[in-house]
């Protein structure tokens, strides 16, 4: 069984049920997805996670209505403001940045998807000079709110896992942000169909 995990149903909504794959909603944000989706992997037995829906992008990473394959993801803003080691107790550190399973992402690399890099926020971001902060500092190509979170969950159970979106959004000002949920939502869904045609191999 594949477990996907969309914030909400509504991002999911072209995709066909299938027998072997289960679609969960988190709930928004990387608090939900971190509870929902260790919840989840804790009760059930699944093989690999795929978290699907929309995102928004980074001018000049993406248009809207394209999707990607995130082969990683970074926290925003966790740790130390403006970057670098914290000096924490007994040599502990932070886990800021997670990768998609390489297994996985090689079995989908016929489709020709573009691998781009994500970063998951609290808070959606509202201004270009924000967007432009983000950009630079995490070399980022789309922005979620649930991708690291699921990622996270999924590698501490030790279950593979991957991320697709589809981009219903340009990050910043949100008066030309170019919003189209269903353009983001449409490219989310075919992407990830053929994503669970190469797992289900």
């Amino acid at each position: 069984m594949i477990l996907v995990v969309c914030a909400l149903p509504e991002e999911l909504r072209f995709v066909a049920e299938r027998s072997n794959v289960e679609i969960f909603a988190c709930g928004v944000g990387p608090v939900e997805a971190a509870l929902g989706t260790a919840r989840k992997l804790a009760l059930g037995h699944y093989e690999s996670v795929v978290n699907a829906g929309i995102a928004g992008a980074f001018r000049g990473r993406a248009n809207v209505g394209d999707a990607l394959l995130v082969s990683d993801e970074s926290f925003a803003d966790f740790g130390l403001e403006g970057g670098g080691a914290l000096s924490l107790p007994g040599g502990a550190t932070l886990r800021e940045r997670e990768r998609a399973d390489p297994a996985l992402l090689a079995r989908c690399l016929p489709l020709r998807i573009p691998l781009g890099r994500g970063l998951t926020v609290a808070e959606v971001t509202a201004t270009d000079a924000t967007a432009a902060r983000l950009a630079a500092r995490y070399r980022c190509d789309v922005e979620s709110m649930e991708g690291f979170s699921v990622l996270r969950a999924a590698a501490v159970a030790r279950i593979p896992a991957l991320e697709v979106r589809g981009i219903s959004n340009y990050v910043g000002d949100r008066a030309h942000a170019q919003w189209n949920f269903a353009a983001g939502a449409r490219a989310a869904a075919i992407a990830l169909e053929s994503v669970l045609d190469r797992l289900t191999l």
